[in-house]
């Protein structure tokens, strides 16, 4: 920020000072080989504020001075000056906030964002005509730091986003309209006086519970909605009905979602997972291997083809301080690596199918290490080998294991010439692993070192795991071996949630959680019905036909595009959608129906969220010089919305003193009063979920009395 060359006025505001400043500017020497500038003060200008067009090194001998708006005729003047009879005369242009001084400088007071465009600045002598122009930007009232742009959408924000059974959770109001009259809340998307949680009447500042009041509800003045030891029964769209005073009705909602990673339970690291989406390869088509849990203090990610990291089988390397990405040997030109560790395989080819493995880096050198197995998908392809033969395969019984429950491992299709097949505790055949050997020639088994009293195996080759534990997951492999000596192997892996969970609900998860615009977003479908028959996208709440974006029929595997497509959605045969290039416009809740072969509908809903990076803040100082004892406002202005506002003193955060007070928004800074030790450097960063910008430094100086 440039300082102030502003005359001193005992008495005098900023604005007079600078006005005194400007009728001086005539009696001072300028040289006659200096250029005319202009310049804008402030340099950056609110809807609301006035703004001067300060002129320097005006000839003299003029006969008159004239400005204009975009263009230099008559229809766009603002006016002129005469500096022989010291007469203004405004033009078709004055808009009657106009000022022009004998210095040729221009006040426009109260701005308004049609200020904004090219200025002329035409100076006349005898025979000389010169012009020079400047551009003014006037900035929305969205910079007023802590004021709402009174087009502002009322929204809800879930603290904390994902909620654990038995804790708590705050539904938080923002944007609340400025003469509310009452606020609603209802359980689910609908209106219905049945799904009235409470309302509160604002006259009488109290609260009434309604018949879905389950007693653990907080409605709030600030129509923030708490609810208490939250159970299974809550998750779900939570439904805010605000009512003004002029009757005016505004509807907003929040998806309530429950953690069931952990059941409530909170180790202190969560254990890194991949999951392929689809489950199998099919030639031609797209798989998408999504990463769950990465590591917080993240220094690297590594994508191996293959069990196990080797140099020649990397595929690619992904760096988290320089946010780029580097292909290795194993590279086919058709792999993408994403930020959250996820990795698109595009156009699959059957060499793709196997073994895939992950390494992560934390800041401090600890690796780990997770597998994940691509099956191969024949039942689109007529080209494959041994289709005659039916394949080995292993059905997880139930698909979904809780801490103390039991799993089978039931094996389809062992060789009919069977000789023996062997059950590891581990994607590695070794001994260590081994858990049991069965030989058909003298139906036994023998027992290896991985063999517990909870094991039991079956002549079929099916494997028992009784009361299982968390040190049970991982991967399996059941090794067959036939008369003629031919192998066959096949790897199942087990996932072990610490309690027991309640039956498993279609849900949507967003991926990544915040979406920069322009990249990809991912609303990622988990628990779709088995039986599926047909699943829609729709965009919003609640379903109508005009925004639906695709229906897919499974039974006949076609896809029909609706009227909300816009041609950057990809759907998937598991339900999940995924989005190129996100826009600002495709911010909203999306709804997913989907219909199973007994004609049974269920929905699930999402929020997707996109966020636009923020633009670099400028901070307004009422004076970049005070004296001791005096007091001094700093304000941190950003044409952002929905943003976080952080404080930096001579290049640290900021330590708040007992003089030092933040406007709610943070936005604002009041020194009061103004000691030696606030001498230095300010700066203010703004943030929102995906983004951090940081103003220029404004230079304080402070002097004695």
């Amino acid at each position: 920020m440039v300082e102030s060359s502003m005359i001193p006025c005992k008495g005098c505001t900023s604005w007079q000072g600078l006005l005194l400043t400007v009728s001086l500017l005539t009696c001072w020497y300028r040289p006659t080989t200096a250029q005319v500038t202009i310049e804008s003060v402030p340099p950056h200008v609110v809807e609301g504020e006035s703004n001067l067009f300060l002129v320097h090194n005006l000839p003299d001998n003029l006969l008159t001075i004239s400005w204009f708006k975009e263009e230099a005729n008559m229809d766009h003047k603002i006016t002129t000056y005469t500096l022989k009879y010291n007469i203004a005369l405004p033009g078709p242009a004055h808009s009657g906030r106009e000022t022009v001084y004998p210095n040729g400088s221009l006040w426009i007071q109260n701005v308004t964002h049609k200020d904004t465009g090219f200025y002329i600045l035409e100076t006349r002598k005898v025979k000389i005509i010169s012009t020079i122009y400047i551009y003014l930007h006037v900035y929305t009232s969205v910079l007023n730091c802590g004021l709402h742009h009174s087009s502002a959408q009322l929204t809800i924000e879930s603290v904390p986003p994902r909620v654990t059974k038995g804790s708590s959770v705050l539904l938080v109001v923002q944007n609340l309209p400025e003469n509310p009259r009452a606020l609603f809340w209802y359980k689910g998307i609908n209106v219905f006086k049945n799904h009235e949680v409470g309302r509160h009447i604002i006259a009488k500042n109290s609260s009434v519970p309604g018949p879905a009041h389950s007693g653990r509800e907080t409605v709030f003045s600030n129509g923030s909605l708490a609810l208490q030891n939250v159970t299974w029964k809550d998750a779900g769209l939570y439904t805010l009905l605000t009512l003004t005073t002029d009757m005016t009705a505004e509807v907003a909602h929040v998806q309530l979602q429950l953690d069931t990673s952990h059941c409530g339970y909170h180790p202190t690291h969560a254990r890194l997972t991949i999951k392929s989406i689809p489950p199998n390869i099919a030639k031609g088509r797209s798989v998408l291997l999504v990463v769950h849990h990465l590591p917080e203090n993240l220094r690297g990610i590594f994508w191996y083809k293959g069990d196990r990291v080797s140099q020649s089988r990397e595929i690619v390397k992904y760096l988290i301080a320089t946010n780029s990405s580097m292909p290795g040997p194993a590279h086919s030109g058709r792999e993408t690596v994403y930020s959250n560790g996820s990795l698109l395989l595009h156009i699959a080819t059957y060499k793709d199918a196997g073994w895939y493995t992950l390494l992560t880096v934390t800041t401090d050198m600890r690796p780990e290490i997770v597998h994940i197995h691509l099956q191969l998908d024949t039942s689109l392809s007529a080209c494959c080998k041994d289709v005659t033969s039916a394949q080995l395969t292993i059905e997880q019984v139930p698909r979904h294991a809780a801490k103390g429950e039991s799993v089978l491992f039931l094996v389809h299709n062992l060789p009919e010439d069977l000789q023996t097949f062997c059950w590891y505790k581990s994607i590695y055949r070794t001994h260590l692993f081994q858990i049991a050997e069965y030989s058909s020639i003298t139906n036994s088994i023998t027992q290896g070192h991985a063999h517990s009293s909870r094991t039991v195996v079956y002549s079929n080759g099916s494997l028992l795991l009784q009361n299982v534990t968390e040190k049970d997951a991982g991967f399996y492999t059941l090794q067959t071996l036939n008369r003629d000596f031919r192998t066959k192997i096949i790897h199942v892996e087990l996932h072990v949630n610490p309690c027991r969970l309640p039956p498993a609900q279609l849900t949507i998860e967003s991926m990544p959680h915040n979406v920069v615009e322009g990249d990809n977003a991912f609303l990622l479908v988990y628990n779709i019905p088995e039986d599926l028959r047909s699943f829609v996208w729709y965009k919003g709440i609640p379903i109508v036909k005009s925004h639906k974006i695709v229906q897919n029929v499974v039974t006949s595997n076609k896809s029909m595009l609706g009227s909300a497509h816009s041609g950057r959605e990809t759907v998937y045969p598991n339900g999940s959608l995924l989005f190129q290039y996100a826009a600002q416009e495709d911010t909203g809740f999306y709804t997913l129906q989907t219909l199973n072969a007994q004609f049974e509908i269920q929905e699930a809903h999402v929020y997707l969220h996109i966020y636009k990076p923020v633009t670099q803040p400028f901070i307004r100082v009422t004076s970049t010089k005070v004296t001791v004892q005096s007091s001094l406002v700093l304000t941190c202005l950003s044409a952002n919305t929905g943003i976080s506002t952080q404080w930096i003193f001579n290049n640290r955060s900021l330590q708040l003193t007992d003089r030092m007070t933040l406007s709610p928004k943070k936005c604002r800074l009041t020194i009061d009063p103004v000691r030696m030790e606030d001498d230095g450097e300010y700066k203010c960063e703004v943030s929102n979920p995906v983004s951090s910008m940081t103003s220029l430094p404004v230079r304080l100086a402070v002097m004695n009395e």
